[in-house]
């Protein structure tokens, strides 16, 4: 029997996945606090037909099995923007934010307050404290996010300063294991226990970039889009032969 086709097929299943992949690494260049993705193929060894009247030894099938993806949680690049709600984290840390979900955790600091005057992400996500969600006055002026999460705020007119929290930020023993649960948030697994960040300092005034590089992305897809078609003109060649053959098997002798 011919394998050709089915061999083929894996290998243009596989490659289909891993340009998703790539697809939306490259979509996702900007997003703040983005993750990579990347993939996992391993060859999978089928046998192949067996039956007594084969004159060799059969030989198995070597095809191409998807495995999974895997998340890069390398930091990215942090980037200067001046907004005092703008909140970049150096270390292993991330942010707490409450879901429609439950808990999840970012590394997207891009922070705004919404009508109720709570501190939020872009996505709308409440931002978590150590005492629940960070709650600001519409008088609150002046605001400072010092490296240990906490907050002050000068408060209308008056001179000192006020406390409105601090940034719940947590760790994991080992990040990997998070599940990415949109753009830039992810969730833990049952079993994954988060833990207080010991070694994750806030920066004002700063974004983490998303750690796609870029250009290797976009040359991985070149990379994967030839190895697609080369397949594809691979398995229509096969297809001509065995046509033809059949069509001269065919012909009967005048």
């Amino acid at each position: 029997m011919d394998y050709t086709q089915l061999v083929g097929l894996s290998r243009q299943t596989a490659l289909k996945r891993e340009l998703d992949v790539v697809a939306n690494n490259i979509a996702n260049v900007n997003t703040t606090g983005f993750k990579a993705d990347g993939s996992v193929f391993a060859e999978f060894l089928q046998s192949g037909a067996s039956a007594g009247l084969f004159t060799g030894p059969d030989r198995q099938l070597s095809l191409v099995q998807d495995r999974m993806t895997w998340t890069d949680m390398s930091p990215g690049a942090m980037q200067q923007t001046g907004n005092s709600l703008d909140v970049a984290l150096d270390g292993d840390g991330f942010l707490v934010v409450q879901t429609e979900q439950g808990e999840r955790y970012t590394r997207n600091g891009a922070l705004q307050i919404n009508a109720s005057g709570e501190l939020v992400t872009s996505a709308g996500y409440k931002v978590m404290g150590e005492s629940g969600p960070i709650i600001l006055n519409s008088t609150d002026r002046d605001i400072t996010i010092n490296p240990d999460g906490s907050i002050r705020v000068r408060e209308g007119n008056k001179p000192v300063d006020a406390s409105r929290g601090k940034l719940r930020l947590v760790q994991f023993a080992q990040p990997q294991l998070l599940r990415k649960d949109g753009a830039s948030t992810f969730s833990a697994p049952e079993g994954v226990q988060a833990q207080p960040a010991t070694n994750t300092r806030v920066i004002q005034g700063a974004l983490e970039r998303s750690n796609v590089r870029s250009v290797v992305e976009m040359s991985r897809m070149i990379e994967l889009t030839r190895a697609y078609t080369e397949i594809a003109n691979l398995l229509q060649k096969q297809s001509d032969i065995r046509t033809s053959a059949i069509s001269k098997l065919a012909e009967v002798p005048a």
